[in-house]
């Protein structure tokens, strides 16, 4: 009855002094990547705030109903925190959002990479297709994969028409349908966050049925730019185009890839509320005690690896780094992608030059 009773307050917008607890809202299906990260950095902060945190999940197409119903209903509850991810970040940049990050204030993000495998045996470079599981979130993979196997120097038109002859962008798989078959070998490749690459990928590396094929870099706040990946170094995307082309990347589409990855990856992982809630530096209090005590360190490390993070004013720094990134050319080069490539009915959203 009290869980009851605390669910129909925070669908209501309500506050009273009977709910105690926070609640953290997951905008995906318990067991998804978001979900396992938020509860091992909510299961860490308990132990700070000394309040219980509860997990709400509000599933939807492509995650963002969840997040849009936070926004318009729940963020003025100072005791209702939104778990954002990487796919948010990308529906924000061609897809019409009620959300908007310039209107929140960060608790913190770990900025994450995505890791990509491929199949043992199947060469990536190869003039056979490569097959790999379609979907919104998996975008700056297929644009990464356009640039390695079709190489520098091509019009967006001509990246297009080689994504199609070179990659079998397979709709309609859900996660588990997609590592699934993966395993199997039925799939030649396949990406997760670093707390699902570590569960369901590593272990078919482990049994020689995969390798590791590339990751995406880290974003920089202070530069904008990509670093390697420490927990997987020297396969970064840029080091391998310019392994193969002996040029960097300076296409359109690498200007979009860049844009699509940076918001994808430089939020994968992010806690925010609403400007002015009274409850911001307690809660950054509790996460900066994650970041800095040993034992909770090493239980989040088990999960997503060594990752900084950027916690309070630096992860609002962090986001305004990314909002910087955001150009006419890469939003048209990125739209014009998604629609004739991916099939993705992406739409240019002129209104987000203007937030930078």
């Amino acid at each position: 009855m009290r869980k009851l009773l605390m669910s129909l307050v925070i669908f209501l917008g309500l506050t009273t002094q009977a709910v105690a607890d926070y609640t953290f809202i997951v905008p995906q299906k318990p067991g998804g990547g978001t979900s396992v990260w938020a509860q091992i950095v909510a299961t860490e902060m308990e132990k700070y705030l000394g309040e219980k945190i509860i997990l709400k999940h509000i599933r939807g197409a492509r995650d963002i109903p969840g997040f849009n119903k936070w926004h318009n209903e729940m963020r003025d509850n100072d005791k209702v925190v939104m778990v954002s991810h990487g796919g948010n970040g990308v529906s924000f940049l061609n897809e019409k959002v009620d959300y908007n990050y310039n209107e929140y204030d960060s608790v913190g993000l770990m900025n994450l990479n995505i890791i990509v495998a491929s199949r043992k045996g199947h060469n990536p470079y190869g003039g056979n297709k490569t097959s790999f599981a379609a979907g919104s979130g998996q975008i700056p993979e297929g644009i990464a994969m356009t640039l390695l196997k079709c190489g520098a120097g091509l019009t967006t038109q001509q990246y297009i028409d080689c994504f199609k002859r070179k990659v079998n962008w397979i709709k309609g798989m859900k996660g588990g349908q997609r590592r699934l078959a993966f395993k199997r070998g039925e799939l030649d490749g396949t990406r997760e966050n670093p707390a699902a690459f570590k569960k369901h990928v590593q272990p078919v590396i482990d049994d020689g049925k995969a390798q590791l094929w590339f990751h995406h870099g880290i974003l920089d706040t202070a530069t904008g730019k990509h670093l390697d990946d420490p927990n997987y170094p020297g396969i970064q995307m840029e080091k391998l185009f310019y392994a193969a082309n002996r040029t960097q990347p300076n296409s359109d589409l690498y200007k979009a890839y860049k844009l699509v990855k940076s918001f994808r990856d430089g939020m994968q992982k992010a806690l925010w509320v609403a400007k002015g809630n009274p409850n911001k530096a307690k809660l950054i209090a509790a996460l900066e005690k994650v970041a800095t005590t040993p034992e909770s360190i090493k239980a989040v490390e088990k999960k997503v690896g060594k990752y900084k993070w950027l916690i309070g004013k630096d992860g609002d720094a962090h986001r305004d780094t990314l909002m910087k990134l955001i150009t006419p050319e890469a939003l048209k080069t990125l739209v014009e992608f998604n629609n004739e490539a991916f099939g993705i009915k992406a739409v240019y959203k002129e209104t987000l030059v203007a937030l930078k």
